[in-house]
């Protein structure tokens, strides 16, 4: 077996962007229904015969798959609606002020922002930087988001408690989460999903 999920010498699977999965999450459900390919079961005599097997695994995962969204919808509103701890960088931003504390991965600027001066503190050590003093401004999620990504110029989203593993959360920049504007699967052209 690869790592990817094929079998040796068999098709190779290439793996899912983490992205596409929060993009996919932050979709309504009904711009995914016209989106999305029809989906309808041929019936041998007409007499409507339940769909296949697999059209009710389908059914599951596509009722798992809404029950995340709804979870990750419900995240995504609190974070919006909580001030946050968002430490201040080292060097002065371009107008001589601090900037907010940001870290690249994989060509997207990720704001770190930190539910309580708890979280902050073991990113603090984790970093190895305990001893520092950490500035910081407390900012409304939904400031963030709506303000803040876009003044970046660069795609941009927000790590919240990065430090804390799985307990952590990443609102990366997809449409739903940020403004169309700053969304990398938003293209202003045409106004439409890319």
């Amino acid at each position: 077996m690869s790592e990817y999920g094929g079998t040796v010498g068999g098709p190779q699977q290439i793996p899912r962007s983490r992205i596409a999965d929060y993009a996919e999450m932050a979709t309504p459900p009904k711009a995914r229904e016209a989106q999305a390919p029809s989906r309808e079961h041929d019936v041998e005599d007409g007499r409507g015969e339940q769909p296949p097997a697999h059209s009710q695994e389908s059914d599951r995962e596509t009722a798992g798959a809404e029950a995340r969204r709804r979870e990750f919808a419900a995240l995504l509103g609190e974070f919006r609606r909580t001030p946050v701890l968002v430490p201040l960088g080292d060097g002065p931003g371009p107008e001589g002020e601090r900037g907010l504390l940001t870290a690249d991965l994989g060509g997207i600027r990720f704001i770190l922002a930190f539910s309580d001066e708890q979280a902050l503190a073991r990113y603090a050590v984790a970093r190895g930087q305990a001893a520092r003093e950490w500035t910081y401004q407390t900012v409304l999620g939904a400031r963030l988001l709506d303000v803040a990504v876009p003044a970046a110029g660069v795609p941009c989203g927000v790590a919240l408690d990065c430090a804390d593993g799985e307990e952590g959360m990443v609102f990366p920049p997809v449409r739903g989460i940020v403004p169309d504007g700053a969304a990398l699967d938003f293209d202003a052209d045409t106004g439409d999903a890319k």
